[in-house]
């Protein structure tokens, strides 16, 4: 049966995702007709009765209370995460939430002030839902140089990093491990959603890319969650070649995150990255320099 609900998809699939093995359910050798767990199996597992389980499973139930939905999160061995993402979706099966117009996002003269004294540290500030809202200019030349460098100034035009990730050939070709990296937007857009159920803009966004990337859609349909705050990737980039960047995320509460490119000391990628700053300093000074966003209390 179809799943009705957020908390029951997840469950569903994450469900289906575990093999007996991994959790130390005997099979004797029987053979399965699908794989992963069965719902009396992982009932068991949780402390939880099998028909209580299924209500949950099937959207016929309206609530779990926080103590059963950590005995599910360690019986499907869900991390911090994962766990945090269960008792989110559940909370929304609860509250019923509606849709809602989002507030524009902006970005705050503190963050700005960030973004200019990071000097040639590649930096780019993204709202909650992966959209550019600044950047400075190596954080433009890294992770994408061939668009407008202004384009963050104009709401509108904003870009946004999950489509450049899955929609735009030359960010696509940043990437050694392309699915890594799509792997850990996909996770991100799960958490978010989990938060901000009512996002209307954010399951618009979900929408459009599952309908225009078949791997958008198998990976969100997968529901893995990632919070990826510090990642290592190999990028590629035209300009001067082969790079390993962290890219590490820096937040300090519920608005946009600033994330930064660092590289190795002494090392081939600092190099690189130390000539890709050149670069973006050089066209930046053949042009009139460009600020990186509309000020605060502007869209």
């Amino acid at each position: 049966m179809t799943a009705k609900t957020p908390l029951g998809d997840f469950l569903h699939t994450r469900r289906s995702q575990l093999r007996p093995e991994d959790v130390g359910v005997p099979t004797y050798g029987e053979r399965r007709r699908v794989p992963g767990l069965r719902r009396e199996e992982l009932a068991l597992l949780a402390g939880v009765s099998a028909s209580y389980y299924t209500r949950l499973e099937r959207g016929e139930s309206p609530s779990a209370s926080p103590e059963v939905l950590d005995a599910l999160a360690g019986a499907l061995l869900l991390d911090e995460s994962e766990r945090r993402y269960l008792h989110d979706v559940a909370r929304t099966g609860r509250q019923r939430t509606r849709g809602r117009r989002p507030a524009p996002e902006r970005v705050s003269e503190p963050t700005r002030q960030l973004l200019d004294v990071m000097g040639d540290v590649p930096a780019i500030v993204l709202g909650r839902r992966s959209d550019v809202l600044a950047w400075n200019r190596p954080g433009h030349v890294l992770f994408a140089g061939h668009l407008d460098p202004g384009a963050p100034d104009l709401p509108r035009e904003r870009p946004n990093m999950a489509r450049l990730v899955f929609l735009d050939s030359h960010v696509r070709e940043l990437y050694a491990d392309w699915p890594s990296k799509a792997r850990a937007v996909v996770g991100s857009l799960r958490l978010v959603a989990g938060r901000h159920p009512e996002d209307t803009a954010l399951h618009a966004l979900v929408g459009e890319l599952s309908a225009k990337s078949g791997e958008f859609a198998t990976m969100w349909a997968d529901h893995r969650i990632r919070a990826c705050t510090v990642a290592a990737y190999e990028m590629r980039h035209p300009l001067v070649g082969s790079l390993t960047v962290t890219q590490q995320t820096l937040s300090h509460g519920p608005g946009p995150v600033v994330v930064v490119a660092t590289t190795a000391p002494d090392s081939p990628s600092r190099a690189g990255l130390t000539l890709l700053a050149r670069a973006a300093a050089q066209a930046g000074s053949s042009a009139e320099p460009a600020r990186t966003g509309p000020r605060v209390g502007q869209d």
